[in-house]
């Protein structure tokens, strides 16, 4: 998957992050706050992440990654341009540094939508994407507003606002992204009203003598 890159570096001798990269697959999709460290084991990438509510076992908060390459062989390739462009940067003293995609073309993806429903939220549904088998976005929210439902990108709050941490850059890739979630979404939505309907069917089957069947999961026993 071809893609580019733009690594900027970060002025704080006291902070182990010294930059940030921006990268964009093909000519359509950006993914921002991609971090390079310098830890006490060398220098790694990381991925942009967020905050859940679980706790490790030192009862600190445990953070996941909103996107990340999805195979070994993408993971290598991707972190390794973009250390090579920090090295760059270190060499030459450049504030930033940028790597061209060759032919960059868009990127085909695939839709995974989970819908649910929660009491006081217009959230009706998570979604993730995969680019070109590569590289996986999520936390993607299927939102019902007062307009009709609309697709969320993953964000992060900066001072009063929200900020996408990776978005369509086009019009036309927003459009046919947005697409693609909302009808895998009611797709998804009405499979489950069907195997649900399908459930209560089997639950309410009579016996030979007209008496209702109940099945074993309908009724714990106590």
């Amino acid at each position: 998957m071809e893609y580019s890159i733009q690594l900027n570096a970060v002025n704080n001798p006291d902070k182990s992050v010294r930059a940030f990269a921006t990268l964009v697959f093909g000519d359509s999709f950006k993914v921002t706050n991609v971090a390079v460290i310098e830890g006490s084991k060398g220098t790694f990438v990381s991925m942009p992440s967020f905050r859940t509510k679980e706790r490790d076992e030192y009862n600190n908060p445990v953070y996941k990654d909103v996107c990340n390459p999805v195979t070994k062989e993408f993971r290598e390739e991707l972190y390794s341009d973009i250390l090579k462009l920090y090295e760059e940067m270190e060499q030459t003293g450049k504030a930033e540094v940028k790597m061209e995609a060759e032919e960059p073309n868009e990127p085909e993806f695939t839709v995974r939508v989970t819908p649910f429903e929660r009491e006081g939220s217009n959230m009706v549904g998570l979604a993730s994407i995969v680019l070109n088998d590569s590289f996986a976005v999520g936390n993607l929210s299927v939102v019902q507003g007062k307009n009709g439902m609309f697709v969320a990108m993953p964000s992060y709050k900066a001072g009063n606002k929200y900020r996408d941490v990776c978005f369509p850059i086009t019009k036309e890739f927003r459009e046919k992204l947005n697409d693609a979630v909302l009808d895998t979404y009611q797709q998804a939505k009405e499979q489950a009203m069907q195997e649900g309907q399908e459930r209560a069917s089997q639950q309410m089957e009579t016996d030979d003598r007209g008496f209702m069947k109940v099945s074993e999961e309908a009724i714990p026993f106590r």
